[in-house]
């Protein structure tokens, strides 16, 4: 089974309210800060294009939202892949930024932290170097690397192998335009499944 998180599509009213960033935590972080603009739509577009090929692979898939607006928060979402015991949890984002002129695909995982990750810390971290190296040659995007994040509710409810793509920076004009067209999209999935491919060969 492999779970599929395209980001954010939380209402404001939801996305708003605030849970824990991590289990046990006291420090408390909104369910949805809802992303840049038109990055939903991208990542659920990636999302619905990556289960196509993932199924035409004989993959089992389940998504936290196939439609354009969802109910849950990061824990959630981490709780939705979680039960479903998925080998890899694959969340779908799109990064903005002040600088206009920033551009080029990264891959977030969980950064190792007793109690909340150590459990998924090295089978994440080889996903992420998977799917960032599959990604880069399926979209010819500039390779920004892989970053660790300790700060990610969704990352730190995980009980499964969890990555996030930032396929791109929707405040980059050229970059935005190409997010927004099937075929770049259908690039990225062709990235993110021969990643998930090579991650679940080891």
């Amino acid at each position: 089974m492999i779970c599929l998180d395209p980001g954010h599509g939380t209402p404001p009213a939801i996305g708003r309210q605030t849970e824990p960033i991590g289990p046990g935590s006291r420090v408390m972080k909104i369910k949805d800060g809802g992303g840049a603009p038109g990055e939903a739509q991208v990542a659920l577009a990636i999302g619905l294009k990556t289960r196509t090929l993932l199924r035409r692979s004989g993959f089992r898939v389940a998504m936290t939202r196939s439609g354009p607006t969802t109910t849950l928060g990061n824990v959630a979402r981490a709780h939705f892949c979680n039960v479903r015991h998925a080998a890899l949890m694959i969340r779908i984002h799109a990064d903005g930024s002040p600088d206009p002129s920033s551009h080029g695909f990264k891959t977030l995982y969980p950064a190792l932290h007793r109690g909340w990750t150590d459990d998924i810390y090295a089978a994440s971290l080889r996903a992420a170097g998977d799917v960032q190296r599959a990604s880069i040659r399926a979209t010819g995007a500039l390779d920004l690397g892989l970053f660790p994040r300790d700060d990610l509710t969704g990352f730190n409810w995980a009980n499964v192998p969890a990555v996030l793509v930032e396929t791109g920076f929707m405040s980059n004009p050229r970059e935005s335009r190409l997010l927004k067209t099937g075929a770049y999209q259908l690039k990225v999935a062709r990235g993110l499944v021969a990643g998930t491919e090579a991650f679940l060969r080891r």
